[in-house]
């Protein structure tokens, strides 16, 4: 199976959705269908701030891939985090998150961005060495620190 990606459009939608509405489950994220239609909509109709791909044939994507964008003062330029990947559990381990991140990353490098960065739990090893291979390595001096909206 092919890690290829393909730019979400608004056509996508629903794949999408799903897709996101199982990494959720998977992940013990609270979502509903309202929230990710918020979260989605915009970044498939072209919002400047960040972009979704779809991972595998476009008819029947296997997984998906979230990117945000922001300014950097530190890097000297524009930034992006990834903000989300996901692939089935029943074809994981066949290299396309691997190959989908590399595609993207090197995609978004030749667009100008100057650095990437990701979450990851601090309790998986597994995960940490997946994006470890990617070229992702970990600053052991920051945390990551969030402030929700009220």
């Amino acid at each position: 199976m092919s890690g290829a990606v393909h730019l979400a459009t608004e056509a996508d939608f629903h794949r999408l959705d799903a897709l996101v509405s199982a990494f959720h489950a998977e992940m013990h994220i609270a979502s509903s269908p309202e929230k990710r239609a918020d979260a989605l909509i915009p970044l498939l109709n072209g919002s400047p701030y960040g972009s979704a791909y779809l991972i595998g044939p476009r008819r029947a994507p296997v997984g998906y891939l979230a990117v945000t964008f922001s300014w950097s003062v530190e890097f000297a330029g524009m930034d992006a985090a990834i903000d989300e990947i996901y692939v089935r559990p029943s074809v994981r381990r066949r290299g396309m998150a691997s190959s989908a991140l590399h595609n993207i990353c090197q995609a978004l490098e030749n667009s100008g961005i100057t650095a990437f960065h990701l979450t990851v739990e601090r309790d998986s090893p597994a995960s940490q060495k997946f994006y470890a291979k990617a070229g992702f390595k970990r600053r052991d001096q920051f945390a990551l620190m969030c402030r929700l909206k009220r």
